[in-house]
């Protein structure tokens, strides 16, 4: 019986030939004994490709192939024992280690386990540094800097556009390159770019904030000379461009051929869950950022220095700087062991030669092209590969619907904390831990369980596209909790008039005759929350004329503000540095449904990446998984942050104003930021579900015929070429 010839000859297999399950038999019965036609099954019970079966005679060119099952009477307890022998040359290029240093104790670690525990880290870092201490410290930043909030989204946005200028080439070239080398050399420049990151820390001057105990107390002289500095520092912002430009060069090959170097060294079946825990691992990156990030911001960026502000205060900038170092020094760690990596694992050539081919079906048959073994190693072959990707619909409309969901991604993970700072009146490093404990479970867990969905009912193509459209109707449902929203607090002159009216045509009017005298100015900006419940934009604004410090929290109490009403006795009332703590009741309500939203819109992620890889042919994986990442960036990631700041900013209230000119925003409209929110996601998440709709419409699967062990395909599609094979060598396994 002659099986398909596998024409991966870059891999070094010893399988030119063909697969001969030829025996001989004691007695010339015994030949139409030996394989049955009808049954579609050979003597070892393995599912043949097509259902049928010849017998033909050894190739006299056979020299490394060796018979996968012997059926001689007495031996048939003993088949499943001994497994599929595969012949392999395996020598020195396969032992992990740099160069010719390749020590025993490494190879424990030349594994497919191993490379995932390293990947993991890799990614665990990317999604820290970029994903969770960026947007973590992107308050402290825009006011540490200057920055805006368009200018911030552009500094998030960089990195997905190095992530584009560079996707094609890595992804082109280094998918039929050394992947491991690619990885690690990838690992070390997004080290490089995290410690740059840092530096504007140490090349400017030290943080002087305005306080208000010196200059925001009624009857002080309130003149503040206008810092020429000031305005310069936004131009630090192309500093953190930079670094995030080098984030993205280095993480480009970790999500292209990262999965594809895991995908080609598992079992087919096991591929779901491995990239499942590669993106987990990306994933719970963000949260620990999100946690780690908000501790590092309760140090002051100057340490050492004494300083008289609470982290409550608006003025407050946190050490937004060390995550950064921590993350780069690392980074720079893991890429040693990464870089020791073989091109393939050994014992990975029988996963290839036991792959089910899923690939979408042109018409015109052009996709036959890939299964080329020369096809793709030079630059002439990049302008058919892209044609042959553009001619496959479902390739195409699972990358505008991964697009979609990256848009909201991206905008959500960048000011999701600014939202909650501004909805639940927090400050930046409590709506950081806030945002953290949202992703740790909910990003995490769906990130695990679209792949243990896959993985647990054996889904094939079409039954994966389904599972992401059902994931995405679900999170469009939640998301219309933003419907709702938690008021502002009320804050004299910015919300409301100091006697509680409405403020005339939304006009900030911050002047009232109880602070006339005062003399106040705008650009001290430090909110004290007033004994009846109101905030005022500083303690000169609530006519405070004396400051005292409470010494059961360390926070600032003003005494005598004209402008606070005393609730309890006659006169006038005290306030507290920091905001006013909301009492918001709809806040479960709204974290819940967060929640929800961040599941199942993580949930569709690796089914959605699975079904890229299943819908193309395998010599294709690495790169349509580069021109996925193209799409989802051109059209999501870069635009994402972008967006959702410029929409954050027409909700805002209130301006810094610097001599001036404007600043960063200090207060935002709640209602107006959740409408703006909800317009975004309900967009995205309609053209999404028609993106996957239409996927799973036009996708083609090859005939069951056409591949090896797709014979018993079961009706619902669930079929895998390990449930009719002989089981593997234990040592061998995954």
């Amino acid at each position: 019986m002659a099986m398909p010839q596998n024409s991966t000859r870059e891999n070094g297999f010893c399988f030119t030939q063909t697969l001969d399950f030829s025996h001989p038999s004691p007695h010339p019965s015994d030949a139409g004994r030996t394989f049955s036609s009808a049954s579609g099954r050979d003597a070892c019970g393995t599912s043949l490709s097509n259902g049928t079966a010849s017998s033909s005679a050894p190739s006299p060119s056979d020299s490394c192939a060796e018979p996968l099952c012997s059926t001689t009477p007495g031996e048939e307890e003993n088949q499943f024992e001994e497994g599929i022998k595969y012949v392999s040359a395996e020598g020195k290029e396969l032992a992990c280690g740099w160069g010719g240093f390749t020590p025993t104790c490494l190879q424990l670690c030349n594994t497919s386990k191993g490379v995932l525990f390293f990947l993991c880290v890799a990614s665990f870092l990317q999604g820290m540094t970029v994903n969770g201490f960026i947007n973590t410290v992107i308050t402290s930043i825009e006011r540490r800097f200057d920055l805006r909030s368009y200018q911030s989204g552009l500094i998030a946005s960089s990195y997905d556009i190095a992530a584009c200028v560079c996707l094609t080439f890595v992804s082109y070239f280094g998918g039929n390159g050394h992947k491991p080398r690619w990885l690690g050399w990838g690992v070390l420049v997004m080290g490089l770019g995290s410690l740059l990151f840092a530096l504007p820390h140490f090349t400017t001057g030290q943080y002087e904030a305005r306080l208000a105990a010196e200059v925001g107390v009624c009857g002080v002289n309130q003149s503040l000379p206008c810092s020429q500095a000031a305005s310069s520092l936004s131009n630090y912002r192309f500093v953190f461009m930079l670094g995030q430009f080098l984030h993205g060069m280095g993480a480009t090959p970790l999500y292209t051929l990262g999965v594809t170097y895991l995908d080609e060294n598992v079992k087919t079946n096991y591929s779901p869950v491995y990239i499942a825990v590669f993106y987990t691992a990306a994933i719970l990156g963000p949260a620990a950022g999100y946690l780690v990030g908000g501790m590092f911001l309760n140090i002051y960026t100057e340490i050492g220095r004494e300083i008289d502000i609470a982290p409550e205060n608006t003025l407050w900038v946190g050490a937004w700087w060390i995550g950064f170092l921590g993350a780069g020094a690392a980074s720079l760690l893991i890429s040693i062991p990464i870089l020791g990596y073989p091109q393939r694992l050994p014992g990975s050539q029988r996963y290839i030669v036991m792959r089910v081919s899923e690939a979408h079906q042109i018409k015109d048959g052009s996709h036959k092209k890939a299964s080329d073994p020369d096809f793709g190693k030079t630059v002439k072959d990049l302008p058919r590969s892209v044609l042959l990707l553009l001619k496959n619909p479902t390739f195409i409309f699972l990358c505008l619907a991964g697009a979609t969901e990256a848009t909201l991604i991206a905008g959500m993970s960048t000011f999701g904390p600014k939202f909650l700072e501004s909805q639940f009146s927090l400050s930046a490093s409590e709506a950081a831990t806030f945002f953290g404990y949202l992703v740790v479970p909910a990003g995490g867990g769906g990130t695990f369980l679209g792949g243990f969905l896959v993985n647990k009912f054996k889904l094939r193509c079409s039954g994966i596209i389904k599972l992401c459209l059902l994931c995405t109707v679900s999170s469009l449902l939640a998301i219309f909790i933003f419907f709702i929203h938690c008021p502002n607090m009320p804050m004299a002159g910015v919300t409301q008039m100091y006697d509680g009216s409405a403020l005339p045509g939304g006009h900030l009017n911050l002047t009232a005759a109880c602070n006339a005298e005062c003399g106040c100015l705008q650009e001290t900006y430090s909110p004290v929350c007033g004994s009846d419940d109101i905030m005022y934009y500083s303690p000169c604004h609530a006519g405070c004329r004396k400051v005292f410090e409470n010494p059961r929290n360390g926070k600032k109490v003003y005494r005598e503000c004209s402008c606070v009403n005393n609730t309890l006795l006659p006169g006038p009332g005290d306030a507290e540095a920091g905001k006013c703590t909301s009492s918001c009741v709809k806040r479960p309500l709204l974290l819940c449904f967060m929640f929800v939203v961040i599941l199942f819109t993580f949930l569709s992620s690796i089914p959605a990446l699975t079904a890229t890889l299943r819908c193309v042919s395998d010599r294709q994986r690495s790169f349509a998984l580069g021109i996925q990442w193209i799409v989802v960036r051109t059209l999501g990631g870069i635009p994402g942050p972008i967006a959702f700041g410029s929409m954050i900013d027409k909700s805002c209230l209130l301006w810094q104003d610097q001599c001036g000119e404007q600043g960063s925003c200090y207060v935002y409209q709640n209602s107006a930021m959740s409408r703006y929110t909800l317009i975004a996601g309900l967009v995205y998440k309609v053209l999404g579900t028609t993106f996957f709709i239409v996927a799973c419409l036009l996708y083609k699967p090859p005939p069951l015929e056409s591949s090896p062990g797709s014979s018993d395909v079961s009706e619902n599609g669930n079929g895998d070429l390990q449930e009719h094979k002989p089981s593997l060598p234990a040592e061998e396994d995954i």
